[in-house]
């Protein structure tokens, strides 16, 4: 599996009843497929996998896998203890995921040891690759950029890191350095900081911005070497991207309800869904950055330009 491209984290849908809807896991993965993502990731940090079933986590999954087909599909599987991370990425990969996502978790008598064992174990009960996930703000964990490098060099199947610890460029720039294996770096975040990872060596995105086709765009524009036009895309789609990523999954669901890939918007309780003052809010962001557009459908890459010029 190549981990370098655009890997959106995806939502799990509910219903108004906070009952997991399957049928929008199926029509997500769907739209997803007709962007031309490289991947997809699932029960990341903001698809609400803490608020699941074990029942639920592996529905979901099987009807991610499934819809999927030959896209890959990672599955977030870090859990509070490593003995049931093990297990769901065993079940992941039983389902057919293509790799699993982990990040340590915090305890009180934490050790650097204690994070290199964890992975360690992790590796030795699966057979597909791993993600590793430096994500502070959720797993409540630092991990000093000599300790990530000190895991990669000593556990092969880890075959791609997710950077989110802040601030994140001069930490991507420091890790491509000195790697002993040119292992891809992905940026998260909800592309917050996209522009500036990229410029530091960033290999793409797994995160869950919910217009994939801008992200695939930036990719693009570094890949050919044209910094001009991933200024203008970064520059354009900026408000859109700080808009969503504020706090609750809320309106990153209203947007994939407003392109028809998933039913309702609801997120399940204690989180909070979208109250109506954020939705017209967001209606109208929309409406000014993608004026006349069928959301439904990916965006083309000359209309995108031509928004942008």
């Amino acid at each position: 599996m190549d981990f370098r491209g655009v890997f959106p984290i995806l939502v799990t849908p509910f219903l108004p009843d906070e009952s997991v809807d399957l049928k929008s896991v199926k029509t997500l993965v769907n739209l997803m497929r007709k962007i031309k993502v490289n991947g997809i990731t699932i029960l990341g940090v903001l698809g609400e996998a803490n608020r699941l079933t074990d029942n639920e986590r592996t529905s979901v999954i099987r009807a991610t896998v499934e819809a999927a087909g030959d896209l890959n599909v990672i599955v977030g599987t870090s859990t509070a203890s490593t003995s049931s991370t093990c297990a769901l990425s065993h079940t992941a990969e039983k389902l057919g995921a293509s790799a699993v996502m982990v990040t340590p978790h915090s305890d009180p008598t934490l050790s650097e040891e204690k994070i290199i064992h964890h992975f360690k174990v992790i590796a030795d009960s699966i057979t597909i690759p791993i993600v590793l996930q430096d994500h502070p703000a959720s797993s409540g964990v630092k991990m000093q950029s000599n300790l990530i490098l000190e895991i990669i060099e000593g556990i092969p199947s880890i075959a791609c890191i997710k950077e989110e610890a802040l601030p994140t460029a001069p930490k991507i720039l420091e890790l491509k350095k000195r790697m002993n294996r040119n292992i891809p770096i992905l940026t998260g975040l909800g592309a917050l900081y996209g522009l500036f990872d990229l410029q530091a060596g960033s290999d793409g995105f797994n995160t869950g911005f919910a217009f994939p086709e801008v992200l695939i765009a930036l990719v693009r524009a570094k890949a050919s070497n044209n910094w001009e036009l991933a200024n203008r895309l970064y520059r354009y789609f900026l408000p859109l991207i700080v808009f969503e990523q504020q706090p609750t999954i809320a309106i990153r669901k209203e947007i994939f309800r407003i392109r028809g890939a998933i039913h309702d918007s609801t997120v399940r309780h204690p989180g909070t869904s979208i109250s109506q003052s954020t939705k017209s809010q967001l209606h109208d962001l929309i409406s000014n950055t993608l004026p006349d557009l069928d959301l439904s459908k990916p965006i083309p890459d000359a209309l995108m330009t031509k928004m942008i010029y």
